[in-house]
Formats: C-alpha cells, structure tokens, sequence
C-alpha cells in the first residue's frame, strides 16, 4: 500500500510538471543582447493557437513607447498591450516545441518567424526568431 500511495505522489508530481511545460503564463522577457530584463509578456492559448502579449514594461521611462518600427496594423500603437507573438502551435513532430507562428520585435519592428521551447519543467522558455538559418534566442523566465 505505501509503494501505491509513493507510485501515485510522483505521478501526479511528473503530471504537474508536465502541465506546467507550455508557453501558455506569463514571462519575464530577458534581451538577448544587453542581458536586461525588458517586459513582462502574457502568452495565452485559445483553440490550440498560442498569443503573446506585452503585460508591463519594466523600464519606467518606456511606460508612453510606441510601436514606430512595426510595419503592419500594429503601426505607432502603445507597447503596453501590443501582441508580439502570434499563431503558435503546438509541434505535431515535437511536442516539446511550439512552432509556426511569429514574433516582432517591436525594437526595430521586424517580424520572424517563431519557435517556443519550454525548459526546466516549464521554468524557462526558450523564444527563438528566425529567418531561413539566421536566429536570436531568448531564454524568458516564467513569471506565474
């Protein structure tokens, strides 16, 4: 009976991380170049498709930023709220991967195309933009 009650705590232990091991919470952006902690992002998932949005900007004097760089509908709009991530899903191939969406950079307002790969039972989250082979990393630490 005790190996049974043993079996089904470290059961439940591996399905909680296991559930924890999605993009889906909010995240603490880390800039990959200045190593400074940026934003806080909210990614949510809705029918499968994963969206993130910019929550709070960590930096006092960009409260008022816009979006100046970015070259489609989101075009001089506030950095507060702006989504930056769209159209993740899950990988069919790699369940581990979240794939086919995109990321902006409201920074310079390019658009790449998206990887997000949960890391340490969903502690961190590896954000990768790309085009063709050219790609930045980002390691975001989850924030709840």
């Amino acid at each position: 009976m005790k190996h049974m009650v043993t079996a089904c705590l470290l059961s439940l232990a591996a399905f909680a991380a296991q559930a924890q091991a999605t993009p889906a919470g909010v995240w603490k952006t880390i800039d990959d170049e200045s190593q400074q902690e940026k934003s806080l992002v909210r990614i949510t998932e809705s029918g499968g498709v994963f969206t993130g949005t910019i929550e709070k900007l960590l930096d006092p004097a960009r409260q008022d930023d816009h979006c100046d760089k970015c070259t489609d509908e989101r075009k001089g709009k506030p950095l507060l709220g702006l989504t930056i991530i769209r159209n993740a899903r899950q990988d069919g191939d790699d369940k581990g991967l979240w794939t086919g969406g995109d990321i902006t950079d409201p920074k310079n307002g390019k658009t790449y195309k998206l990887r997000l790969k949960p890391l340490d039972s969903g502690r961190t989250l590896e954000v990768r933009g790309y085009i063709g082979p050219f790609y930045r990393n980002q390691t975001w630490i989850r924030v709840e």
